[in-house]
């Protein structure tokens, strides 16, 4: 007897109509937690959610569970050849920073650690 594997709603796993989405790589986890561990550590965040959708895949990151998303980081492979798969946006939905490398694109963050003190 074969046994067909299907998934929580009830697909087959690569078969016709089994849903893609877009994911973050391991390494693209990393250095997004790396950030967010800075960030959690320095106070300023304090809870993050992740969603894999079908044309994107978004980090967002809150102060407190029960806000809007202080910031979202996104990858988007559409934009790849145009602006870059990456991109950070702002609690207000602006584009804070866009580019097809990861690293460079949460560089927007490392200023945001830095404040003058008297």
């Amino acid at each position: 007897m074969n046994v067909i594997s299907t998934t929580a709603f009830g697909r087959k796993p690569g078969g016709r109509g089994a849903e893609e989405r877009v994911t973050f790589h391991r390494t693209e986890l990393s250095v997004i937690l790396n950030v967010y561990g800075r960030m959690v550590a320095a106070g300023e965040w304090r809870d993050y959610s992740i969603d894999f959708l079908s044309e994107r895949a978004v980090f967002s990151v809150f102060r407190r569970a029960t806000e809007h998303p202080l910031f979202r980081i996104e990858k988007n492979p559409r934009f790849a050849a145009k602006q870059g798969a990456y991109a950070v946006y702002g609690h207000d939905g602006r584009v804070l920073k866009r580019g097809a490398e990861l690293k460079q694109v949460m560089r927007v963050f490392d200023s945001k650690r830095l404040k003058l003190v008297d």
